[in-house]
């Protein structure tokens, strides 16, 4: 035998044994494949309520908070509130010094009587000149001069009136009193410092009207703010008491819009009861705004909505198209019937991202249906393309 049928005999040798050991190999996989059941893990659907909710986050502010300013310039003399002190309406918060509003008034007091002293002279002239008029001792002009000089002088006097009043206000503008009952949130001022109301008016405390009444000022994204409608139930959560639950009710959905970054969302305001007072203003609430609720209704898991066989997948390796994934996912769960998996298409409602409404299709309560897979088709989770053989 010559060498080259010796080398060919070995080659034949060889490819039999690969065939009969990929052959037992999956004679063997066959036989040791695991059943539906184990492969599959289900889940049975059940009757019960979900709730829609939709979620952003908001800012706790008082329903009122007004800012007291002043309308006058000056140094501020005495505080008489400070941080959380409490307020009635008209309640005294700080004086300016009133030494130059004060000094005003008294040189406005001095004008008003220099100017009613000068008004007595005009009217006893005038009497006068009307006399000597009628015995013709003055001409007209003479006459009609006489009681403009006395109209001059009631124009005069209620100048004069006109800016003690002013004065007098704006002495009593240097004691800032509160406009509102409530409790001050803010004071920016301190003794000494001075304030200017030139140009606008500065603002030397926050007063919130009532704490106990407080609203939530939330952004939601233009796609959920369609679902809010006033009235509707609102849950919230804040950091300082993580592990309570607070509720509200929808007040207010304004329509002014804001853009950032090309993201519209509008502000949905929440009114809130607080009648411990623990909720303070500025804390950061995390709203959810029940927008749908259905009882006794059956419930398919949204993991089961998810599921998708791998069999299934596209043959050409190429992307589904959105369009594609939503019509061969969303409305699509499996079930285990006669050792197969079988497709049920089933209409869905509401859902609260973990169970969602089945409004329709062949389904009913006690029904397994494919939440995952488990085991893969080939035993351990190896596929045939990843089994390597060795030729030597």
């Amino acid at each position: 035998m010559n060498l080259r049928s010796l080398l060919w005999n070995k080659f034949t040798l060889i490819v039999l044994l690969i065939a009969l050991g990929a052959g037992g190999y999956f004679y063997w996989q066959k036989s040791h494949a695991p059943s539906l059941e184990e492969r599959y893990k289900t889940q049975a659907l059940e009757t019960g309520e979900v709730t829609q909710t939709v979620s952003a986050n908001g800012t706790l502010n008082p329903v009122v908070l007004v800012n007291v300013g002043t309308q006058v310039s000056g140094t501020v003399k005495k505080l008489h509130v400070d941080f959380n002190d409490r307020v009635s309406a008209g309640q005294m918060l700080a004086e300016l010094d009133p030494a130059l509003f004060q000094a005003q008034v008294g040189s406005s007091e001095a004008n008003v009587s220099n100017a009613q002293a000068s008004l007595e002279l005009a009217l006893a002239n005038e009497m006068r000149m009307r006399e000597l008029f009628r015995q013709e001792y003055v001409s007209r002009q003479e006459l009609d001069q006489t009681v403009q000089a006395l109209k001059s002088a009631h124009a005069q006097l209620a100048l004069a009136r006109a800016q003690l009043r002013k004065d007098r206000t704006n002495l009593g503008y240097s004691v800032i009193r509160s406009p509102v009952s409530g409790v001050v949130v803010s004071r920016v001022i301190d003794i000494g410092q001075t304030v200017a109301a030139s140009f606008q008016t500065p603002t030397l405390f926050t007063i919130a009207q009532d704490l106990s009444k407080m609203q939530i000022d939330s952004s939601f994204a233009e796609a959920d703010v369609g679902n809010i409608r006033v009235g509707q139930a609102v849950r919230f959560t804040v950091d300082a008491f993580p592990n309570r639950t607070f509720h509200g009710v929808v007040k207010q959905r304004r329509l002014n819009p804001t853009t950032l970054q090309n993201v519209v969302t509008y502000d949905v305001v929440v009114a809130v009861d607080n009648p411990e007072q623990i909720l303070m203003p500025g804390m950061t609430a995390y709203v959810n705004i029940t927008i749908a609720q259905r009882k006794n209704v059956l419930l398919v898991p949204n993991t089961a909505l998810r599921f998708k066989p791998v069999d299934a997948a596209p043959k050409n390796g190429k992307p589904r198209s959105k369009e594609e994934r939503k019509k061969a996912l969303g409305g699509t769960v499996y079930v285990l019937a006669n050792d197969k998996l079988k497709p049920v298409r089933i209409g869905t409602g509401i859902t609260d991202n973990k169970f969602t409404e089945v409004v329709s299709g062949d389904l009913k309560a006690g029904d397994q249906v494919v939440t995952e897979e488990v085991i893969s088709s080939q035993g351990a989770g190896q596929s045939p393309g990843t089994m390597k053989m060795r030729m030597f």
